[in-house]
């Protein structure tokens, strides 16, 4: 798999955000990787990368990323490498001096849909229920296109801010997405896949193209037409047209360990395995200190912010209950 967020589109698109990107390769690994701010200084963060199949590209990927941190002063290099044995990884990065970033930026699991053979093949691992309404949802007057004209992002941003509403999670930006829109639709690297009830739009799906895989990025859909499931073949759809133009793989994106059945991707994780597929296993992301006294700073700082943030909920319940016990006694 080409993973799209390691591409020349995505380089173009982060420095038309005004970002400095540094595409590098040698024998057998390639990253791309972003200089980025935080609270402990400039970070060279390489989102799904570097991509390097065996230890010794991946040592060469990393002496050289390392440079470049070097040169830049940044703070650590952030990695999140692909192509290393999954079991054998999280040793590996140890003995090179990484350590567990204090988050996973990109997905640590995700759910993979092969599109080799016969479509027919793709459409037969899937739920009875998705097949059927890809096959029928027709008869109800809903059709589906696919457009790359950037305007017509506000047709999802208009989803998404339903979507929103109604769950309680904060999409991107409309600004975010509306410059992806404008850097990615039109050299075809992102698609626009648009379900119609009538000639109106009921739902959305962006997609993004690499040499081989297609990834699902952000869908949504109008919620006064929930009862149609438009989603899902939406979503069927968005894979027959990956399959016709070639591509090998779709990405439909993180999902959440089978052990947490509580985790806030439980409902997403259940929808996208019903289209068939299986699960692929990354590292996560992973530090390598450059400017280790700054960096062991930052740590510092960052755990007595959680801790304060932890105890934050006790004191106000400590204070309530002082409040009461001292009203009672009048």
């Amino acid at each position: 798999m080409e993973f799209f967020l390691q591409t020349p589109a995505w380089a173009k698109f982060q420095r038309s955000l005004g970002r400095r990107v540094h595409e590098l390769s040698g024998d057998g690994w390639s990253a791309l990787a972003i200089e980025e701010k935080n609270p402990a200084g400039t970070v060279l963060y390489a989102p799904y990368g570097p991509v390097a199949p065996s230890a010794e590209a991946f040592d060469a990927a990393i002496a050289e990323l390392t440079d470049v941190a070097r040169r830049i002063g940044a703070v650590c290099l952030r990695i999140e490498p692909v192509g290393l044995d999954p079991a054998e990884a999280h040793t590996l990065l140890r003995s090179r001096g990484l350590r567990p970033a204090p988050a996973n930026l990109q997905p640590e699991l995700s759910w993979v849909v092969d599109l080799d053979g016969d479509f027919k093949d793709v459409l037969a691992d899937m739920k009875p229920t998705n097949r059927n309404l890809y096959r029928n949802i027709h008869k109800k007057g809903v059709t589906f296109r696919a457009t790359q004209d950037p305007a017509e992002i506000s047709v999802l941003l208009e989803f998404l801010h339903q979507t929103a509403a109604r769950n309680g999670f904060k999409p991107q930006s409309d600004e975010y997405l509306t410059a992806v829109a404008r850097s990615l639709m039109p050299t075809g690297a992102a698609t626009l896949f648009i379900a119609e009830l009538e000639g109106t739009a009921i739902a959305a799906a962006l997609a993004y193209d690499s040499a081989d895989t297609r990834t699902y990025a952000h869908a949504a859909l109008d919620d006064s037409h929930r009862k149609l499931s438009a989603g899902i073949p939406l979503l069927v759809t968005l894979m027959a047209d990956a399959h016709q133009k070639g591509l090998k793989h779709v990405d439909l994106w993180g999902i959440a360990p089978d052990d947490q059945p509580d985790h806030k991707w439980a409902g997403f994780t259940a929808f996208k395995k019903s289209f068939g597929g299986h699960e692929v296993r990354y590292p996560g992301t992973w530090d390598l200190p450059v400017r280790k006294t700054r960096y062991r700073a930052y740590e510092v700082a960052r755990k007595a912010y959680q801790l304060a943030k932890k105890a934050a909920p006790l004191a106000r319940k400590a204070k309530e209950s002082a409040n009461k016990l001292r009203k009672s006694r009048g």
